[in-house]
């Protein structure tokens, strides 16, 4: 009797420590590095970040119930064995490769990829989300220095004020031998305020905004030099116009065609400095959706017919693609249909897929909606949103009576099928000005205002620049 009872108290005993130790299995975190959850996250977002299922971090974290997260939380990232720290994400700026971002945040190569799934070098392209691993020990550094074509590394030492074994070593490089000329290398600097990027040296720092660019958007690149230089470039496949700000600082404003198929397009920057020597940099950048919305509109098939058309849109791209090198806005634009009771009201907003369906044929034109349409009778003033110079008036066909301004440095605004044209070519007109009436003349199916917006040639979202300062820091 007491054998049995000795037997049944050890098996009692042996399920409960296995009970316990099951249960304490489960309970138990994967270790790996930390993410801080943000306000805003969410667990698809996160999981989305780092390129990991949302499953696996609730495994990983003992997470029963997705929608119970909250900022400060502190999530496992599993996937990434061998690494331990706190994790933060950003976009990759212009100028950054896996090499010169590898340097600045003190991450090997190898980690830097394992930490972002990476498996080639080209996928640091600038608009790229980046998942960086935060060592206080290890801040990130902030001296900057450019190896001159002539230049060795002792040289380029004794000038930073460091040594030539310190450059080697933070820069992981091979031996001291190892250095390239034109190569960029970070250092135990002490100029906090200076943007780094893995640019050449000359540019102090490169802004591009936004990043990514969605498509129908204004991008504005903020170059700022160590000196004064002259500049050109490209991006996606217009060629860049720069214009002087203060303080060797220089701006190009550029639309991205609505219609630009999302992905990686070139961004290229030249400086030509004042000794005719150049530095350049390009890199891909990302063009990201503008999720605009689709819809059918039918209507009479001359005004799509392409023999119609395209004289017409080849008339205003020979306008809209001079860029004037004086500036005359300051300051956001105003709504030209400000005098309307229903100047907020729009029928039609920019980058709206359209199929037009020429009625009782069989013609079928793909575009896009390339302005905004403000809701307002006949007749109601049209006005000017910004100071600048009248280029154009006259009757188009599907324009129909139609007035370009040129508002300076590559920027335009069109004002289609007015009833009546208050201006002509030549004026100077200022904010507020009344420069026509509303009408229904051209290609439409009732009186508006149809605004458009013009930047260095490509059609942008207007309602941008009513609710942006161009430039702006």
């Amino acid at each position: 009797m007491r054998s049995k009872f000795f037997i049944i108290s050890v098996l009692v005993i042996g399920i409960t420590i296995s009970f316990s130790q099951v249960n304490a299995q489960t309970s138990t975190p994967t270790t790996g590095p930390i993410y801080i959850v943000s306000p805003g996250d969410s667990l698809l977002g996160i999981a989305g970040n780092f390129n990991v299922s949302y499953e696996d971090i609730m495994f990983a974290n003992n997470i029963t119930d997705p929608n119970q997260l909250f900022p400060g939380d502190r999530l496992i990232i599993p996937g990434l064995e061998g690494i331990n720290g706190i994790l933060t994400s950003q976009v990759v700026p212009l100028g950054e490769s896996q090499r010169s971002l590898s340097r600045q945040y003190r991450i090997p190569s190898t980690q830097l990829r394992k930490l972002n799934h990476i498996i080639s070098p080209t996928e640091f392209y600038a608009g790229a989300n980046l998942i960086i691993l935060q060592d206080p020990d290890k801040p990130t550094w902030t001296g900057r220095a450019n190896l001159g074509s002539v230049e060795t590394l002792l040289e380029l030492s004794i000038k930073e004020n460091t040594d030539p074994w310190t450059f080697s070593e933070v820069n992981y490089l091979s031996g001291t031998w190892a250095a390239l000329p034109g190569d960029v290398f970070y250092h135990p600097g002490t100029d906090t305020n200076t943007t780094q990027t893995g640019l050449p040296s000359i540019f102090t720092s490169v802004i591009v905004d936004p990043l990514p660019i969605p498509q129908g958007k204004t991008a504005q690149i903020q170059v700022s030099s160590s000196q004064e230089i002259s500049l050109s470039g490209l991006l996606v496949d217009k060629e860049l116009h720069f214009f002087p700000l203060e303080n060797n600082s220089y701006v190009a404003l550029q639309g991205v065609h609505a219609l630009t198929e999302p992905g990686l397009y070139p961004i290229r920057i030249d400086a030509l400095l004042p000794d005719g020597s150049k530095q350049s940099f390009e890199q891909m950048i990302l063009i990201q959706t503008g999720y605009y919305p689709s819809e059918k509109i039918q209507v009479d098939p001359k005004s799509i017919d392409p023999e119609i058309t395209k004289p017409e849109e080849d008339l205003i791209r020979s306008i809209t693609n001079k860029a004037t090198s004086e500036r005359f806005w300051d300051g956001p634009f105003m709504s030209p249909a400000i005098q309307y009771e229903s100047t907020g009201y729009f029928t039609s907003k920019f980058g709206n897929r359209r199929t037009y369906i020429g009625i009782g044929s069989d013609l079928e034109i793909y575009g896009f909606h390339s302005g905004l349409d403000f809701g307002g009778g006949n007749g109601l003033p049209i006005t000017s949103p910004a100071p600048g110079i009248v280029v154009y008036t006259g009757l188009l066909d599907v324009r129909g009576n139609a007035t370009i301004i040129d508002h300076g440095w590559g920027v335009y605004s069109g004002y289609w099928h007015q009833s009546e044209i208050n201006v002509s070519p030549g004026d100077f007109v200022d904010t507020g000005q009344v420069i026509g009436l509303v009408g229904g003349t051209g290609r439409v199916t009732g009186a508006h205002l149809h605004w458009e917006i013009w930047v260095n040639g490509i059609q942008v979202d207007p309602l941008d620049w009513l609710e942006i300062t161009y430039p702006h820091p």
